[in-house]
């Protein structure tokens, strides 16, 4: 490993407690990084920061620490129930790992205790811990908003906050990427305006711009860049990071996935995938065909697992992850061999943070992407946009078609069936929404290719197939409906459910079928339309009937009606058409003077 250092830790112009160097030299840091030399001494000293670092620089321990050494610098000592400083960060991964930091060195200083507030956990029993263990809070926004507004459990999270010095937003732009700005607002709201922020980010977008003037007092701005080359460049990647990207055809991707991995089965690699549809196919596939690799999914609807499914694979020595961008940002996984991105991410700048999850701190790490063939372009647009230059990989020569291993697995159980299905729309529908569509174009996809790389054995209903034909797309020739779960409960409550179709539609033969009724609005507008075309009819026609001249004409028409059937007598029918002069000379001008003369 070859260190980026900017001196030891004893150099810093604010000296470290001894304690805090103790457990520095426990978790193996002798030296400083960049931005950590540049923050620590700013922070300690009352100063707001906002931090820009590439991904990987060592910005966990740039705020650890001040944080540490604020609390122990304060006058009075905080009590069991007030707050001395609060870390937001956007995922539950990435609030773990920084509660695991904080507790190297709390442990050293057993008056401060801390506690960790996430999704997927008993807020209630949250209420009690912090009861017993609050002085520093590491959280996500949607949890800890919450927190502020429950008071039923005799919560009063507002007055323990009153004590607060240090607020950290780690993070910050994927805070607001991922909708965040809202919960940020409110808990601003609750916070005092006397304390110390800081703000760190790997990019700095227009977004994090306004939270840095609406959230911090005069901040001293840091942008720590690479050395060297990078530094000319502002490479947004680390200088060790060797970037790859392999050109193959979406039917060629999953046999160039398997080869590259099969041949590196002893390392330890993040697999990236567009949707967390794509994420559960391809790990179940994955999963049959690396038998003695350890496979692990993880995405942003598991609610309850990824917890324990990100700590085990950080303790893996070799293994594969396969993941949406929950896994993107701010995650530090010990020896991370190989970012593979398997689809491009829906935005430039996380595609910078899905390869920072290699070469972190001073460690040589690699990262692959593959693009299909319309796709090239994305090259150049990530050397200008991104600074991040990529070589090519050659295709893997002597690879084995496993797709038809795969739709026999399609074949075989339902549950894989229906997951490729899912998997190939999902994809389809994020790609249409990518952000950069100029070179991700949905019509220029090749929808037989994609879907033979998805091992469909048909394909899918769908709008955006919708009167397309695919002649080099060959569906298979066995009815889908009939293939079943392996599950034996879950086939059991498809066939009930087939059963309880058959008596419906059996019962509903031969009668009417019910036409359903259109929305009020398409109604409304169907009203409207055939308004416009009778007046438009009438004025083409000349007709200078209007409404009330209708209605009346009407009228005389239904006397007549009655007249001829010798329900009213001549006199009463002439007593009715002299009530109204003008309709008796319409009756006229359209024919109602024959119906006269005739009676």
């Amino acid at each position: 490993m070859e260190h980026v250092t900017e001196g030891s830790w004893e150099t810093l112009q604010v000296p470290l407690h001894p304690r805090v160097l103790g457990a520095l030299r426990e978790l193996g840091f002798p030296h400083m990084t960049p931005v950590q030399s540049a923050t620590i001494p700013l922070f300690m000293k009352n100063k707001d920061v906002a931090a820009e670092a590439v991904t990987g620089s060592g910005k966990t321990l740039a705020f650890v620490i001040p944080i540490v050494e604020i609390l122990l610098r304060r006058e009075e000592k905080l009590k069991k129930s007030q707050v001395g400083a609060i870390i937001i960060t956007p995922t539950r991964e990435l609030a773990i790992q920084i509660d695991e930091v904080l507790t190297h060195f709390t442990k050293h200083f057993p008056q401060f205790s801390q506690i960790l507030w996430i999704g997927g956990r008993n807020p209630g029993e949250d209420v009690e811990r912090f009861k017993q263990h609050g002085n520093i809070i590491v959280a996500t926004p949607g949890r800890l908003e919450d927190m502020f507004r429950r008071k039923a459990e005799g919560l009063d999270l507002a007055s323990c906050v009153r004590s607060l010095d240090v607020l950290v937003l780690d993070e910050a732009d994927r805070l607001l990427d991922m909708g965040f700005e809202a919960s940020i607002n409110t808990i601003l709201e609750f916070l005092p305006k006397q304390r110390r922020t800081g703000l760190f980010s790997a990019t700095q977008t227009q977004e994090v711009e306004n939270l840095v003037r609406a959230g911090l007092r005069n901040p001293v701005r840091i942008s720590v860049k690479e050395k060297g080359v990078a530094a000319s460049s502002t490479q947004k990647t680390p200088s060790r990071l060797e970037n790859h990207y392999m050109i193959c055809k979406a039917d060629e991707k999953f046999n160039q996935l398997v080869h590259f991995l099969r041949n590196r089965q002893q390392e330890k690699h993040l697999v990236f995938f567009s949707t967390c549809a794509c994420v559960e196919y391809y790990g179940k596939a994955l999963e049959a065909l690396l038998k003695r690799v350890k496979i692990l999914c993880i995405h942003g609807k598991m609610k309850y697992k990824r917890n324990k499914i990100f700590l085990e694979f950080r303790k893996l020595q070799s293994g594969i992850l396969v993941c949406t961008d929950v896994m993107a940002r701010g995650i530090d996984i010990p020896e991370v061999n190989w970012v593979l991105q398997y689809d491009p991410p829906s935005n430039a700048s996380a595609f910078v943070h899905r390869c920072g999850r290699t070469a972190r701190i001073g460690h040589g790490g690699s990262a692959l992407v593959f693009l299909l063939p319309m796709e090239e372009a994305y090259i150049n647009f990530l050397a200008i946009n991104q600074k991040c230059p990529l070589q090519e990989m050659s295709l893997q020569k002597n690879t084995v078609d496993l797709l038809p291993k795969l739709r026999a697995m399609a074949t075989a159980d339902r549950a894989v069936f229906e997951k490729g299905m899912k998997a190939f729309v999902s994809f389809v529908q994020a790609y249409a929404k990518h952000e950069c569509s100029l070179i991700f174009r949905l019509k220029d996809l090749d929808f037989a290719s994609l879907a033979r790389g998805f091992a469909l054995l048909r394909m899918p209903r769908m709008p955006e197939l919708r009167g397309k034909q695919f002649p080099d797309f060959v569906p298979t020739d066995i009815d889908t409906d009939t293939i079943p779960f392996k599950d034996k409960v879950r086939e059991k409550q498809r066939q009930k459910l087939l059963e309880q179709k058959r008596k419906e539609r059996t019962e509903n033969e031969g009668r009417r079928k019910f036409i359903k009724n259109k929305a009020w609005s398409k109604q409304k507008a169907k009203k409207e339309r055939k308004k416009k075309m009778n007046a438009k009819r009438k004025k083409d026609e000349g007709s200078d009937i209007d409404d009330e001249d209708m209605e009346e004409l009407l009228n005389d028409t239904r006397l007549l009606k009655k007249f001829k059937k010798g329900k009213i007598t001549e006199e009463e029918f002439e007593k009715g058409l002299l009530t109204n002069t003008k309709s008796t000379v319409q009756l006229a001008d359209l024919g109602g003077s024959d119906s006269g003369e005739d009676s």
